[in-house]
């Protein structure tokens, strides 16, 4: 008798998005990751070159390993009041909201972005999954539901300077008068695209999503409109790279997400992060509530800072001192790169809040024919983000 062959791995192999069929054509590197399941793309030919398609044309990026969750109902405002730091009260119908959720001890769970499509319909998009404890938030409230619609919503980021063109060049009329954080809604091959002006990179961008089913139409319509426009696709690699540049924060890389430490406030609070302009007190409770406001009382032990430093050995990893004799360590690099359009040599780091004001020094170690070498580079505080373009806000964009 012969036995039927089977898999006994499917269950361990990643997912493949609805759109790999066309970025399998565009990854001749063939480099892959693993996100939330789903075999994502590194980067597909070279780093630096995806990262200037974005910064000079557009690119897209594939955001549907995000987890997106649907929250409807007329307790969906109040249920996620009670959940997220920001006032979910304020946040105009079709439009988007950056905001993060915490621990009772005011940790960060992590963060993510809330999409209001009505009074009483929410779509929250983060990194990680949130289930259980999005459950736990709605407990109490009568009507309030919550689906997990990661795998049926699909999303494509579009960003760079001549994004808007090619979204005009693909009939969606009007998108030029989207603001920053807006959401447009338009008729799609029988259904709806909705299209929000946010994005990952500090540049002009926007993020399309759309039913699973219709990825693959929507990626050949982008793609046709994009042809001159200079449009490729980007990976994890290059998103880094720009994302730093604006002074975003990477999970697992500028802050560790509170249920997924070992130790104890090796994870942050939204103040240490320098989030704090998310945190309403004014609203009612909220989970990490009374811990965030004495934190705010007290002042916080660790403070994230963008620094420039002297030289161009980037500083991944380093350890920060307070002289450089390295008497005393006072903190670490989060991220770090030289970087192409600001020309410097850049990074976010945890300093201990006490040493803000004095002076720091970063021990680098760099890696020449197998052979360490290691300096000592002198480093400042930004108080603005490396890189803010006014391209990114102006309304309308400009036109190519």
């Amino acid at each position: 008798m012969i036995m039927p062959v089977t898999d006994a791995y499917a269950g361990e192999r990643p997912k493949l998005s609805p759109f790999h069929p066309r970025q399998a054509e565009f990854n001749i590197r063939d480099a892959w990751s693993v996100w939330n399941g789903y075999k994502f793309a590194d980067y597909y030919y070279d780093a630096e070159y995806e990262y200037f398609c974005v910064r000079n044309q557009c690119g897209t990026y594939d955001v549907c390993p995000m987890q997106k969750y649907e929250i409807t109902g007329k307790d969906a405002a109040a249920m996620l009041n009670r959940l997220v730091t920001r006032d979910v009260d304020k946040l105009a119908v079709n439009r988007v909201a950056y905001t993060v959720w915490c621990t009772d001890e005011g940790r960060i769970i992590d963060d993510g972005t809330i999409f209001r499509l009505a009074e009483d319909h929410f779509i929250l998009k983060c990194g990680s999954p949130c289930t259980a404890w999005f459950r736990k938030a709605a407990f109490g409230f009568g009507d309030v539901t919550i689906t997990d619609i990661s795998d049926t919503l699909a999303g494509l980021s579009l960003q760079g300077p001549t994004s808007c063109a090619v979204l005009k060049k693909m009939g969606l009329t009007g998108i030029e008068t989207a603001k920053a954080f807006d959401i447009r809604h338009f008729p799609f091959k029988g259904d709806t695209l909705r299209v929000s002006r946010t994005g990952f990179t500090g540049d002009l961008g926007y993020e399309l999503w759309i039913p699973r089913e219709l990825a693959l139409e929507l990626w050949d319509a982008v793609y046709s409109a994009g042809e001159h426009y200079g449009i490729q696709p980007y990976g994890e690699a290059a998103t880094n790279m720009a994302r730093l540049e604006a002074g975003f924060i990477m999970p697992y890389m500028d802050f560790a997400e509170a249920f997924k430490t070992v130790h104890f406030e090796h994870d942050q609070t939204p103040f240490e992060l320098q989030l704090g302009w998310l945190v309403d007190f004014d609203k009612p409770h909220f989970s990490g509530r009374a811990a965030l406001l004495e934190e705010k009382r007290r002042g916080s032990k660790w403070t994230l800072a963008r620094l420039d430093i002297e030289g161009n050995w980037p500083a991944e990893g380093s350890i920060i001192y307070d002289t450089e004799a390295c008497r005393k360590d006072i903190g670490y690099v989060t991220s770090a790169m030289w970087s192409p359009t600001v020309k410097a040599n850049i990074a976010l780091a945890m300093i201990r809040t006490e040493h803000l004001d004095g002076e720091i020094w970063v021990e680098i170690y760099k890696s020449r024919d197998l052979r360490p070498y290691r300096r000592m580079a002198k480093a400042s505080i930004r108080k603005k983000p490396f890189w803010t373009p006014a391209r990114a806000r102006k309304t309308p964009p400009a036109d190519y």
